[in-house]
C-alpha cells in the first residue's frame, strides 16, 4: 500500500525510519473467523478451498482490481502489478516476499499488486498458510486484510460505499476517508473515481464470470 499497496501507512517519510510500519502492523486486529464472509459470496469463478480459503467472486474480483488501481499496481490488469516494488520497481522471484527497502519520497519495503509490507504479509501469510508470493497468494492477503477490517461481507452485499472506503483507508493510504483525505498524510485517489473503477471493473468482471 504505498503510492500504490498493501503497507498500511507503508509510506513514511524517510526522516521517520522508525516508524515504517504498515497501518495493519499498528493496529493488528483479532483475525476473524475466514468462513464468516464466505457465506455471502456470490457464484465464485475461483471456488474457497482449504489451500485458498476466500472465494474470488465476481465482486470481490472488482474489488481486489479497485485495490490495485488505488495503489497503482493495476498495470492494465497484468501481472505485472504482482512483481511491483513501492516507487515502480519490479522485482523477479515470486517465491517469497523480496523485502527490499526502497528510498524515494518515502523508505518503504511495500511490495505486490497490494502493497504489503513485510510484517504484513507475515501475518497474512502465516494466517492463510501461505507458501509463496504467488498472485493467488497475494490476492487471498489482500481478501484476509479487508475481512480482518470487517468489511469484506458488507462490501460482498452493498458494494463498494464511502463508509466502506473510509474502514480500507486505515489499510492502504490510497484510499480516501469520509473527508476525502488520506488516513496517512499520503496521495489519496478520490471516492468518485474508486467507485467509477470499481463499477466498470464488476460488470467487466460479471461478464467474464
Amino acid at each position: 500500500m504505498l503510492p500504490g499497496r498493501l503497507k498500511v501507512s507503508r509510506l513514511l517519510p524517510t526522516v521517520s525510519a522508525p516508524l515504517l510500519l504498515c497501518a495493519s502492523a499498528l493496529a493488528l486486529l483479532s483475525a476473524p473467523q475466514l468462513q464468516g464472509s464466505q457465506s455471502t459470496a456470490r457464484a465464485a469463478d475461483q471456488p474457497a478451498s482449504p489451500q485458498r480459503p476466500y472465494a474470488i467472486t465476481p465482486a470481490r474480483r472488482a474489488l481486489l482490481n479497485t485495490i490495485r488501481y488505488a495503489e497503482g499496481t493495476w498495470k492494465q490488469g497484468s501481472r505485472e502489478g504482482y512483481h511491483t516494488l513501492y516507487g515502480g520497481g519490479h522485482f523477479t522471484s515470486l517465491a517469497r516476499h523480496p523485502e527490499i527497502v526502497v528510498h524515494k519520497r518515502y523508505t518503504s519495503a511495500a511490495a505486490g499488486a497490494y502493497q504489503f509490507l513485510p510484517g504484513t504479509w507475515r501475518e497474512a501469510s502465516r494466517r492463510l498458510q501461505l507458501e509463496s508470493f504467488d498472485p493467488a497468494s497475494q490476492d487471498q492477503a489482500a481478501l484476509y486484510l479487508i475481512d480482518r477490517r470487517g468489511v469484506l461481507a458488507t462490501i460482498d452485499r452493498a458494494g463498494l460505499t464511502s463508509e466502506a472506503m473510509a474502514v480500507l483507508a486505515r489499510e492502504w493510504a490510497s484510499f480516501p476517508t469520509l473527508e476525502g483525505m488520506s488516513a496517512y498524510g499520503q496521495p489519496v485517489k478520490r471516492a468518485e473515481e474508486l467507485v467509477r473503477f470499481y463499477r466498470n471493473s464488476l460488470e467487466s468482471s460479471t461478464n467474464q464470470a
